[in-house]
């Protein structure tokens, strides 16, 4: 098992994902903005991660575009020193996952595959992670295609733009 289900982000997320300088005031542990993704650090344990919402998201069943009710969704890289958590990519769709369903995530045409648990999906291996990361460096845009337990597709599409600076940030404030 991956780190992520032990990971305590969502609660000190929550103000992020909710839009406008609301979501700056509320915030306590946002220290840095990087175009469209921000850098946000915790104490004891120590976690550092860059995070983005997406830009656009298309939630469809049976090919017919339909409106749904979802929670968050984000898209993340976090450090955490004290479990050897060096750069981990992570994502949640905001809804429970399909059981035994993967995510694709699709950067400039490289395509790699998230294994799911509850609302999360990450990479299998932290090559896979290395691997991911470099592709988001490079890249203008990430893709995450998704099932819902409920049978809704989803596709959410974040930009890239601030990428590599959030997560280089995120790493030296972790020590990485």
């Amino acid at each position: 098992m991956r780190i992520i289900k032990n990971f305590g982000i969502v609660a000190g997320l929550a103000a992020f994902a909710a839009s406008g300088v609301a979501a700056q005031d509320q915030s306590t542990n946002r220290v840095a903005a990087k175009t469209d993704w921000s850098v946000f650090v915790e104490d004891n344990p120590t976690e550092c991660w860059g995070v983005s919402t997406p830009k656009e998201t298309v939630n469809s069943r049976d090919g017919r575009v339909v409106a749904v009710n979802r929670g968050q969704t984000l898209l993340m890289v976090f450090y955490r020193p004290s479990a050897g958590a060096k750069g981990q990519v992570a994502f949640t769709g905001g809804y429970p996952f399909k059981s035994g369903s993967t995510v694709n995530m699709d950067i400039s045409g490289n395509t790699f595959e998230l294994f799911t648990e509850g609302e999360w999906a990450w990479p299998a291996t932290t090559e896979d992670d290395s691997k991911i990361i470099t592709a988001m460096k490079r890249g203008a845009d990430a893709v995450l295609s998704g099932q819902s337990g409920r049978g809704t597709d989803t596709k959410d599409t974040f930009s890239l733009l601030g990428f590599t600076a959030a997560v280089e940030d995120a790493a030296k404030r972790c020590g990485g």
